[in-house]
């Protein structure tokens, strides 16, 4: 506990540094920030993490082509059929995601919405008091608005895949600071997981958070655990500075684990 205890002074030197606005962009997160609408951001919030995979930019291009079909995503959607939305896009793909997949996966929210209220409720009523983490909900909620849906947008949780983009709309959703817009009530920032790819991975691995070799919903378990022992009101507290590491030019990733190890072996 000493080691880890020690990663606690990097980690929050790291945070104030980069959990700053200004340091959002390039993200898919910086597309939720025009929507000051909860309903709305919801909405955004998972077209954003569904098309979050590939080169940053063209995230950001695809995303922003399907928010600009729907300038108003609550009112919208609603008042749409399903094969308006079919037509609305058609001809739009993002790397193998195409039209007919994004309409689906609306129309999956759509029928959400019109039975639960919003997404914030569905997920509330997929919550059972015998779920030992949030994984369970996650895996009712995603079924739910899968639909016909393909797995490459909305994955199938049981299959023990870290699940990172559901997990990053749930931070941008449930957590609420100078960067995550929150919004969301039925989850507390600490009932989050860590959400996990291979960078953050390799991070968590190089400073000892898990040796698993495989970023999947087990190691995602282990960082969180240990990052739950140092926050347990905000387990994913560092994950956005901590991706900072991966992507900005300014910072130095390596200067980084070194001083958590200097750090932690000072401790022990």
């Amino acid at each position: 506990m000493d080691g880890l205890a020690a990663l606690a002074e990097p980690l929050e030197t790291l945070y104030r540094r980069y959990n700053r606005a200004r340091y959002i962009a390039p993200d898919p997160l910086q597309c939720l920030a025009p929507y000051g609408d909860v309903a709305d951001r919801e909405i955004v919030g998972m077209v954003a993490s569904g098309l979050a995979f590939g080169n940053v930019q063209s995230i950001l291009r695809s995303t922003e082509v399907v928010l600009s079909r729907l300038p108003r995503p609550a009112r919208d959607l609603d008042g749409m059929t399903r094969h308006e939305l079919e037509r609305l896009f058609d001809g739009f793909r993002h790397r193998y995601v195409t039209g007919v997949d994004v309409a689906r996966m609306l129309w999956g929210i759509k029928e959400a919405r019109a039975r639960y209220g919003s997404l914030d409720s569905l997920f509330a009523a997929c919550m059972q008091p015998e779920d030992e983490t949030i994984l369970d909900a996650l895996g009712r909620f995603s079924e739910i608005l899968r639909g016909g849906c393909p797995n490459y947008l909305l994955p199938e949780v049981a299959k023990g895949s870290a699940c990172k983009r559901l997990h990053l709309f749930l931070r941008w959703m449930v957590r609420h600071d100078a960067v995550d817009p929150g919004g969301w009530t039925c989850l507390t920032p600490g009932q989050l997981l860590m959400p996990m790819d291979t960078h953050s991975h390799r991070i968590a691995r190089l400073l000892g958070l898990t040796s698993r070799n495989a970023a999947d919903a087990r190691a995602m378990l282990e960082v969180t655990a240990a990052f739950r022992m140092l926050r347990p009101d905000d387990p994913v507290r560092y994950d956005f500075c901590l991706t900072r590491l991966g992507i900005r030019t300014d910072t130095d990733q390596d200067s980084f684990v070194n001083a958590c190890r200097v750090a932690a072996a000072q401790a022990a």
